[in-house]
């Protein structure tokens, strides 16, 4: 056994048994200006994201001409790379662009979930140079609070917040982007099939 199943092995079996609720939390006011998506999609900016106002086609061709390795979890495009396939995470390494669709997004925060379901290969949203999510817009949720409240968190073994591209400041207080993970993060919205 691994170090790492050795570890996991003992957290599962010394976790608590029985379900406990989750505590309670207040939900606090907030005015998306009557356009929830328009919210989102001004913070999602503000965080360094690229919303893109065309389809994915669109996003695909005027945001990426040279892409030649596509990895895509979506029925929307087909990529150049199985996701379904790959057997370790060392082979995303080459991958220009991915293409999954998020969980749901935070207007409040411009963040957008994304799950092992919607990722195929969890790495491939870290391993790829620039990462396209499709975000239905029935799927925007206002706040933080209603994101605590959602049943993703306890239905999928890996989920994680992506909120803009990395980002760092310590270089002569410089912004830049795609420091670690994806160099760019681009959201399209594209309701679900």
């Amino acid at each position: 056994m691994s170090p790492r199943d050795t570890i996991l092995t003992a957290v599962r079996n010394n976790r608590p048994k029985g379900e406990y609720a989750l505590p309670e939390l207040p939900t606090f006011p907030l005015d998306d200006g009557g356009d929830r998506t328009g919210f989102f999609l001004a913070n999602f900016e503000a965080m360094g994201g690229k919303p893109h106002a065309g389809g994915l086609a669109s996003a695909l061709r005027d945001g990426f001409p040279d892409a030649k390795v596509i990895a895509s979890a979506v029925p929307e495009t087909a990529g150049t790379v199985d996701l379904a396939a790959i057997a370790h995470p060392r082979e995303l390494s080459d991958v220009d662009v991915a293409v999954v669709r998020g969980s749901f997004a935070i207007a409040e925060t411009g963040s957008i979930l994304l799950v092992d379901d919607d990722l195929v290969v969890n790495a491939v949203a870290y391993l790829a140079q620039h990462l396209i999510v499709l975000v239905d817009p029935a799927d925007i949720l206002l706040t933080t609070q209603e994101a605590y409240l959602r049943p993703e968190f306890s239905r999928h073994r890996y989920c994680v917040f992506h909120t803009g591209p990395s980002a760092t400041a310590d270089i002569e207080g410089v912004l830049i982007h795609g420091a670690q993970g994806v160099r760019s993060l681009t959201a399209v919205l594209a309701p679900r099939a």
